[in-house]
């Protein structure tokens, strides 16, 4: 489930604490987290409700000024889909912010990281990727995404994809433009002995 920074960063706050979407199935279960601009986000309950029935309080519980723009929000999604009302906590910052920057690898960690790139190399349709990706990132910190993937003649949507699970290992970062290696990505490209393929 996506949230657009504001509502993420209110969710944080506690000034949002509902979301409402229309689709075609349930997207989402009570329980699930998943991570935003703002850290990550809980799913406490969701339920089927009727638009009509959405209050003025709800609307700027999910930070809409009033129910009818909420409304006019969702009649832009097309078709005949049911209206959830999702309820939402923050569950804490992104553990990700803290793994990055903890730079001080033992050896052991060093050797995790490898196991873990060398699978990702595997598992790969399109060949070893992580330490080339690795190493155009480190070459041109803060370069448009669809720059960095035409360098290495690869599609922009999959290799943003592949940039997101160096960054789930704490070994990059995301700007609004680009990426940059983290204090943990760089100590790692420091000690391993995996080169660019």
């Amino acid at each position: 489930m996506l949230l657009p920074p504001k509502v993420a960063d209110g969710v944080a706050d506690g000034s949002v604490t509902l979301a409402f979407r229309r689709w075609r199935a349930q997207d989402v279960r009570p329980g699930a987290t998943f991570r935003t601009v703002a850290g990550v986000v809980r799913v406490d309950d969701v339920t089927v409700v009727d638009p009509a029935a959405i209050s003025d309080t709800d609307a700027q519980a999910a930070g809409w000024a009033d129910a009818a723009r909420l409304r006019r929000q969702l009649d832009k999604v097309e078709g005949d889909l049911a209206t959830y009302r999702i309820t939402l906590s923050w569950a804490g910052p992104d553990p990700r912010v803290a793994l990055r920057e903890q730079a001080d690898l033992t050896d052991a960690e060093v050797a995790e990281i490898d196991a873990r790139l060398e699978r990702l190399d595997r598992a790969s349709s399109h060949g070893p990727w992580t330490m080339t990706t690795l190493d155009v990132i480190r070459r041109r910190p803060r370069t448009r995404a669809p720059d960095l993937a035409a360098e290495l003649g690869r599609e922009r949507d999959p290799f943003k994809i592949d940039v997101r699970k160096l960054k789930n290992l704490g070994l990059t970062r995301s700007f609004e433009v680009g990426y940059e290696i983290s204090p943990r990505g760089r100590s790692y490209l420091e000690r391993t002995t995996r080169t660019v393929v």
